[in-house]
């Protein structure tokens, strides 16, 4: 059995495996088989992280994050957690896979997933034109016209780093105001590939086989039209990965998972959580990490706690019959 799972691999999960590997703690790092290393890898220029004068692309940042808890002595295993049973002092963790693991403590750092516009044909040209990820997808619209839906950070970032491959971007927001920070939307307003289509959203999605243009809604009269284009990346944001704990753990009026105060502890014994999951409001790879730390730090003191190294005070009954379970 082990002292500590950890659920996740962005800045959050990574972060706290550093910390409990360094305590000793040997913890096991379960990261997806799709999307590993978070929303950082989607990400183009990360200049806001400390320690980067010049900058660090996202996916870059993520992989030095993976080596250095690997070097304290974490394990990372890419797979997806199907189920989890938080009750008791053991707590198993179930893969897509069909392993199973069991821990003394887990920390939840599951991040958040891409928000969409619920349209028809959103699903349908999903990989035909619509996307979610510049970096992933910007290369193949070299020299077309595209948008980027949204007035966030995000939306600026991935409109800007689309010009690179574009003719034409356009950034359709449903306000005449962006919520960006100010240098994101100084860049964006300053860049002539960039043209805003303010106080619209997109209603419909045009294209069979691939996007060829979007219907326009007017959000102050309520008037149509349409707009030719190649592509449509979408940045309205994000929602919590809580899916796995509805039901088990509590949570906030914005859907994200309660702590207790400042620290990581959630509502189950054992348990904790850290980074976006956690975060309704500032949402930033640094602010993660931190809450990543605190996350490890807290296990540290609740496994000393109980005494023995980390170790559990439970007796072989209630570990044995767990099928598949593990031995630390």
């Amino acid at each position: 059995m082990r002292h500590v799972i950890i659920i996740g691999s962005g800045p959050a999960g990574y972060t706290a495996a550093i910390y409990a590997a360094r305590a000793n703690l040997e913890p096991l790092v379960v990261a997806s088989s799709v999307e590993a290393g978070g929303e950082l890898m989607n990400t183009t220029d990360v200049e806001n992280f400390p320690g980067f004068p010049e900058g660090i692309q996202g996916p870059d940042l993520m992989t030095r994050m993976q080596e250095q808890a690997e070097r304290f002595g974490a394990e990372v295993i890419y797979d997806d957690v199907v189920s989890l049973d938080l009750d008791g002092d053991v707590k198993t963790v179930t893969l897509g896979s069909g392993a199973v693991h069991t821990a003394a403590s887990v920390i939840y750092a599951t991040g958040s997933a891409y928000r969409k516009l619920g349209l028809a044909g959103e699903e349908r040209l999903s990989g035909r034109g619509v996307s979610w990820c510049a970096t992933c997808d910007g290369f193949f619209f070299r020299d077309r016209t595209i948008a980027v839906v949204g007035g966030g950070d995000s939306a600026m970032e991935e409109a800007t780093f689309l010009t690179k491959f574009a003719s034409k971007v356009y950034i359709i927001h449903r306000k005449d105001t962006l919520r960006a920070s100010k240098i994101m939307q100084e860049r964006a307003l300053a860049n002539d590939k960039i043209e805003f289509i303010w106080n619209a959203e997109v209603a419909d999605i045009l294209g069979e086989d691939a996007v060829n243009g979007v219907v326009l809604r007017s959000t102050v009269d309520g008037s149509t039209r349409e707009l030719a284009l190649d592509g449509l990346f979408v940045a309205i944001g994000n929602d919590p990965r809580t899916h796995l704990v509805h039901g088990i753990l509590d949570l906030t009026p914005e859907g994200t998972i309660w702590v207790d105060g400042r620290s990581s502890r959630t509502s189950v014994p054992g348990v904790f959580a850290a980074g976006d999951v956690i975060d309704p409001t500032y949402r930033q790879a640094i602010t993660a990490a931190g809450t990543g730390t605190v996350a490890a730090l807290d296990v540290e003191h609740y496994l000393a706690a109980r005494g023995q190294a980390g170790q559990p005070e439970v007796s072989e009954d209630q570990i044995e019959g767990l099928p598949g379970a593990e031995a630390a």
